[in-house]
């Protein structure tokens, strides 16, 4: 397959407003490429907007807001975004959101609500976006999925979950969409400072004080800057890679996991204590209360 070429084609990206999207939108508005921007935080996506517009009066750039946790409004959002743009270029699923606790500390509503967004809506927009995909010559398709993509750490299940699931839907459409000359990348990013730790749901059962110390000395762990990050992930795009580890927190964690792939949970687990980072505890019981016991 030949290298990939920005200028010219049109780019979708969601989870655009802030992070890892927001770098990709101003590096592909860079390469040339005109954009079409998904998010939900509307004050932040309209400041993306209008920075790459100022910068790049040249260019195209559309935004849609939606809420990828709303089926319906997802399935809309593909729909108008193709009769818009009936030829697509690029189309990049990066939206994500996180969950603090494990998996006895979540409610079912919280894992689903993690579930619907990593995963779903990547399905939902990959299939609505498919068609305009296949009609334009050497377009790619790019699913953000995550070192937890790779590796299942305590206190991850259900972002470890719907990552994993992205990177076995996207290693299959890599083998499905090469006859169509659709190049397919999955993307397991480590370590990039974004603002998904500070906007994860915390599960009912956690302790919401445990939590944020853990969740301050997990932040520091984020060293990689999200323009660092986007520039190694269209690098990739342009190379027409099958997949893309960032840092060495991805790279060591994967190679760790292929040597002891039953075992390697109590290597992490160490690692995390020297470190000072481990999985939220439960939430303490209510002043005066006891747990109930079964007769």
């Amino acid at each position: 397959m030949r290298d990939f070429v920005f200028p010219g084609g049109t780019a979708v990206v969601t989870g655009a407003a802030s992070g890892i999207g927001e770098a990709l939108a101003h590096g592909l508005a860079r390469r040339g490429a005109d954009l079409v921007l998904l998010d939900r935080d509307a004050e932040r996506l309209d400041a993306v907007v209008a920075a790459i517009r100022a910068a790049h009066p040249d260019r195209r750039v559309d935004a849609h807001l939606v809420d990828l946790a709303d089926a319906d409004a997802t399935d809309r959002a593909a729909a108008e975004i193709h009769r818009a743009h009936p030829r697509i270029r690029l189309l990049v699923n990066n939206a994500g959101v996180a969950l603090g606790g494990r998996f006895d500390q979540v409610s079912l509503e919280e894992f689903f609500w993690v579930i619907e967004i990593n995963f779903r809506a990547v399905v939902r927009l990959t299939h609505g976006l498919l068609p305009a995909l296949k009609a334009e010559p050497g377009a790619h398709l790019v699913n953000i999925s995550s070192l937890f993509g790779l590796i299942g750490p305590a206190g991850q299940a259900a972002y470890s979950a719907s990552k994993f699931a992205v990177r076995g839907f996207t290693e299959v459409l890599r083998h499905e969409l090469v006859d169509d000359g659709v190049g397919v990348t999955s993307v397991h990013p480590g370590g990039i400072r974004t603002r998904i730790a500070q906007s994860a749901r915390v599960g009912t059962g956690v302790s919401r004080e445990e939590y944020e110390v853990a969740r301050q000395r997990f932040e520091k762990l984020l060293s990689i800057d999200p323009a660092k990050a986007a520039q190694v992930i269209l690098r990739g795009v342009e190379r027409r890679r099958g997949r893309v580890l960032i840092g060495w927190s991805a790279k060591l964690p994967d190679l760790l996991a292929r040597l002891a792939p039953a075992s390697y949970g109590r290597i992490l687990a160490l690692g995390a204590s020297v470190a000072g980072v481990r999985a939220p505890g439960p939430a303490p019981e209510p002043a005066g209360s006891e747990p109930e016991r079964a007769a």
